[in-house]
């Protein structure tokens, strides 16, 4: 087989589960949703806020179903060959299959915490504050941004998070980042320390440009390269370089 340059590096996904945003199906239902007023009309209560559904998706240990609406407290397991696709507020979350995430809020209309328990989502999140991404190894502070995070159970839970664009405040254990990235900054989360570190940098892997694009336009939003017109190397650096810091959490004010 001869190898050729992808512009994104998969690590135990394939290249047809990157394109689900390419399905006629979901195109239909995401221009439907759009049409009948997409986060802001299902925020208001008037519909649901699924945008689709496909294979066997459980929520709170129960088949869901289209016709339901997805709140900031529910659980979300998703079979093989399975992803959900909806929003809430004005955030928009594509869990990929075999994966089970919790999400936890004060308010059934934004979700202050996506717990990735395992598997993979990606999400684009409205501004807010206290908005958070818990993985086994590693807790994100979200400001408004892309991230796509994953865990790895084969790698003793070992996580990796991506900040598409935004500013993400890191932290495991001692260490914290604080990654400010216009295009794609990723970090290893490790489950014991390499090379001394908890947090580690990592290439870009396991999911596309497209699919935050997809996600971002659910909620009238753009990436920050679709703002800028500019995409930098898509190598995980981010087109900046993040501050690491070790030390207690607020140590570094």
């Amino acid at each position: 087989m001869t190898s050729h340059h992808h512009p994104h590096q998969l690590l135990g996904r394939s290249e047809d589960e990157l394109a689900w945003f390419r399905r006629r199906s979901l195109m239909q239902a995401a221009a439907l949703w759009m049409a009948s007023g997409g986060w802001a009309a299902a925020h208001a209560q008037a519909r649901s806020n699924i945008v689709e559904l496909r294979g066997d998706v459980l929520r709170n240990g129960e088949p869901l179903t289209n016709q339901h609406t997805v709140v900031a407290s529910d659980r979300i397991e998703t079979g093989p060959g399975s992803t959900a696709v909806f929003s809430i507020g004005d955030s928009a979350f594509m869990v990929r299959q075999n994966s089970r995430v919790a999400l936890e809020s004060d308010t059934p209309t934004a979700v202050k915490v996506l717990r990735v328990l395992s598997g993979a989502v990606a999400s684009v999140w409205g501004r807010g504050t206290d908005r958070q991404i818990i993985l086994p190894t590693a807790t994100a502070g979200i400001r408004g941004t892309g991230v796509y995070a994953e865990v790895f159970a084969d790698q003793g839970q070992r996580g990796y998070l991506c900040n598409c664009y935004g500013t993400v405040d890191l932290t495991s254990g001692s260490e914290s980042v604080v990654s400010q990235s216009s295009y794609h900054q990723s970090f290893w989360a490790e489950p014991t320390p390499r090379n001394g570190r908890l947090l580690t940098p990592a290439g870009a892997i396991n999911h596309t440009d497209e699919e935050l694009e997809f996600l971002a336009g659910l909620v009238n939003q753009r990436t920050a390269w679709q703002i800028t017109g500019r995409k930098g190397s898509k190598d995980g650096s981010g087109g900046a370089s993040p501050s690491y810091s070790s030390g207690p959490p607020g140590s570094r004010d």
